[in-house]
């Protein structure tokens, strides 16, 4: 299996079903199909390696993925919110390229050798031009890559994960081909730059379901746009989810069409899953693990496992519901001296330029976790955020977890700060749902926690440090906190 194989099969079997946009005037698979083929003449055409997406989300992401497959070149979607030279320096990174540029962004990149720009209207206009010849998607290499993904690591180059059309295809195949039903609708909020978009893409079109696209996420916009668009299924990231539910909880109106959301890229609190069942209970919730390496989800919690720990009084069943739940087929899961490590065909683990990462097919997630006696996977964090104090290991998930335990609390992260003594200090941020003390906060934990693991200090947030995907700026949150409490006189202690 190959991309480009996904939106032939589509196209031709799915022609008159909308893939893209409105219910009422949206681009059909058949339309899909075609503009993809002609943008893959286009391409061929101009001798470029790469394919660069620097855009939001509009109707180019699709068209240019598999446009770019069918040509045979990578696809790279770039976050088009980074600072003018870090974004000039990735795309020089995959010249010689053509960049299908968002609006504002062709003279952020002006200059660049070997780098053609194209605007975003030129580009679809291109692909509507049914004097262009239309390449044959069916060719394609299953070994040859099909995505280049950059990581958004705050320091350092990024690296640019490699995802085969192999590997890709091997996540889209655990589907059925055309399942969905005629009038099912995704809605799609996250950056095309993220693993979750990009997979969408690919898996919405293997089951035929539509996708609605937002530019950027607004709490207000989506749940307008999920009613507007009968929206049936869903992905969010933790920071959504509570900003939804609060605008639906407020209006009172519901989400009377969604039946599936799915919800991934960081740890979710239990209170805001709590609430999303109260809510929402006919909406069936997935908690969906997985890594750009992986060709996205690798485990879930599905909904049955949902409603079987919200409702359970077994200890071991509640629990769950902080899992990320089992891995699929195909997929299998190791915890070596507490660190997850994954294997299966849609593993990559390759990164452009670099030694392959993978072990005899096993590939180190860096994520720190255990599998329950029923082989439920529980994350506990990244292993690259581990505090050290007085020599001994503290997993800053597992301080986290507590204090989310507490009802007072709504959205907590824990960081190791330099300390002469200790080597490192345990410290917390935290955003508060009501009233509690510092000191009433540290108790919860020493009782859960032995002492060692007890922040000893709690600074009171109005919200934590996030991207646009999700992602706990973990570095960031050190440096604020660091900043704080050695400036101040409980620091200099």
């Amino acid at each position: 299996m190959h991309v480009g194989m996904i939106i032939e099969m589509a196209s031709e079997n799915l022609a008159d079903r909308v893939a893209i946009g409105s219910r009422h005037d949206g681009l059909t698979f058949g339309e899909l199909g075609h503009r993809a083929r002609r943008v893959a003449t286009w391409l061929a055409a101009h001798g470029c390696s790469t394919v660069v997406l620097v855009d939001e989300n509009s109707m180019a992401l699709p068209i240019a993925l598999f446009g770019a497959a069918i040509a045979g070149k990578p696809f790279a979607p770039v976050n088009y919110r980074l600072a003018d030279d870090r974004l000039r320096a990735i795309v020089a990174r995959t010249a010689p390229a053509v960049v299908i540029a968002g609006a504002g962004v062709a003279v952020r990149l002006a200059g660049l050798d070997d780098v053609e720009v194209i605007e975003r209207d030129a580009f679809l206009a291109v692909s509507a031009d049914e004097s262009v010849r239309e390449a044959d998607g069916w060719g394609c290499d299953p070994d040859s890559i099909a995505v280049l993904l950059f990581t958004s690591g705050t320091t350092g180059d990024p690296k640019a994960a490699v995802l085969r059309h192999k590997n890709l295809g091997s996540y889209v195949m655990a589907q059925e081909f055309a399942s969905a039903d005629e009038d099912e609708a995704a809605l799609v909020s996250v950056p095309p730059y993220h693993i979750a978009s990009v997979s969408s893409v690919l898996s919405t079109a293997y089951i035929g379901r539509r996708v609605v696209q937002l530019g950027g996420f607004d709490p207000k916009r989506w749940v307008a746009a999920a009613r507007d668009e009968n929206i049936t299924n869903a992905m969010v990231v933790p920071t959504m989810l509570n900003r939804i539910l609060d605008v639906v909880d407020t209006d009172g109106e519901g989400l009377p069409a969604l039946r599936s959301l799915a919800y991934g890229g960081g740890p979710m609190p239990l209170q805001v899953v709590q609430r999303a069942m109260e809510l929402l209970p006919h909406v069936d919730l997935v908690n969906a693990y997985g890594l750009t390496e992986t060709s996205s989800t690798i485990s879930v919690l599905g909904p049955d496992d949902h409603r079987v720990a919200f409702y359970s009084d077994d200890p071991a069943w509640k629990a769950r519901l902080g899992s990320v739940g089992q891995p699929l087929p195909g997929v299998e899961v190791d915890i070596r001296d507490g660190i997850i490590w994954v294997r299966g065909d849609q593993v990559s683990g390759e990164y452009k330029g670099v030694d392959n990462g993978l072990s005899d097919g096993w590939f180190n997630t860096r994520d720190a976790g255990y599998l329950d006696d029923e082989g439920y996977l529980f994350v506990q964090g990244r292993v690259d955020d581990v505090i050290v104090r007085g020599g001994e290991n503290l997993s800053p998930g597992e301080i986290e977890a507590v204090l989310l335990e507490h009802a007072a609390v709504e959205a907590a992260a824990v960081v190791g700060i330099p300390d002469v003594e200790w080597g490192e200090k345990v410290v917390a941020a935290v955003v508060r749902a009501a009233d509690c003390t510092e000191d009433e906060l540290r108790d919860h934990v020493r009782v859960a926690l032995r002492s060692a693991r007890t922040p000893e200090r709690i600074k009171f947030v109005d919200e934590l440090p996030f991207n646009e995907t999700g992602k706990l700026l973990r570095r960031v949150l050190r440096d604020d906190l660091a900043a704080d409490f050695l400036s101040s006189e409980w620091g200099r202690r």
